[in-house]
């Protein structure tokens, strides 16, 4: 752990603090600290930055509750920047929306990186939308019975690809399965944090697990 005495503070005695979701790893904010917000910070285990704007203190969550509680803190290599990974508790941005940054300026069409939450939103649009000729558009037309009997189906497909030791086919069956998983979870109104949640709660268990065997 370094000293708070080697980050480098700017002339205002402020530092940039990027604030990444610890479940998902998206870029959820930018603010900045000064030495008392982060020591609070730190204290507190909430994130708590100074408002360039009204020149004071604010402790995220104070007024709205989307409390963010902090997983750690990572300063880069020239120590003028930290990283903020947080477990939150509601939207980032005073928007409402998840994240800050919610506004596209440019992608690659041929380097866009896949996402299992981008395809989860894209999936969420055509829900919304019901494109003309879009499977997943009769997916959601049809209701949830029949999403429900495709995922039953897929779990068929992927256990006989993989009971056949085929590889390749039970990847491609792997992705078909979840594929109508995220539907079933879009027309449910469960969203992928809330599974990164459950396995997050499950690894912690394991590991107490894990800790308890090896001191018997």
């Amino acid at each position: 752990m370094i000293d708070l005495n080697e980050l480098k503070f700017d002339e205002k005695g402020l530092i940039p603090a990027i604030v990444v979701d610890a479940f998902s790893r998206k870029v959820l904010t930018l603010a900045y600290m000064n030495r008392e917000s982060l020591q609070i910070s730190m204290e507190k285990g909430l994130t708590c930055f100074w408002s360039r704007s009204r020149q004071e203190l604010w402790l995220k969550g104070e007024t709205s509750g989307n409390y963010q509680h902090i997983v750690s803190i990572t300063a880069d290599c020239d120590k003028d920047a930290l990283v903020v990974l947080v477990e939150k508790d509601g939207p980032a941005c005073h928007l409402g929306t998840d994240s800050c940054f919610t506004n596209p300026v440019w992608e690659s069409e041929e380097r866009s990186a896949f996402s299992v939450e981008g395809l989860y939103e894209l999936l969420q649009g055509r829900k919304e939308q019901r494109p003309e000729g879009s499977y997943t558009s009769y997916l959601f037309d049809k209701g949830i019975d029949k999403i429900l009997k495709k995922v039953g189906e897929e779990c068929t497909e992927v256990i006989i690809a993989s009971k056949a030791d085929d590889k390749k086919e039970t990847v491609y069956e792997v992705a078909d399965l979840a594929y109508h998983v995220l539907v079933m979870m879009v027309q449910m109104g469960i969203a992928v944090e809330d599974v990164e949640k459950e396995l997050a709660s499950r690894h912690v268990i394991d590991h107490k697990v894990k800790q308890e065997k090896m001191t018997q």
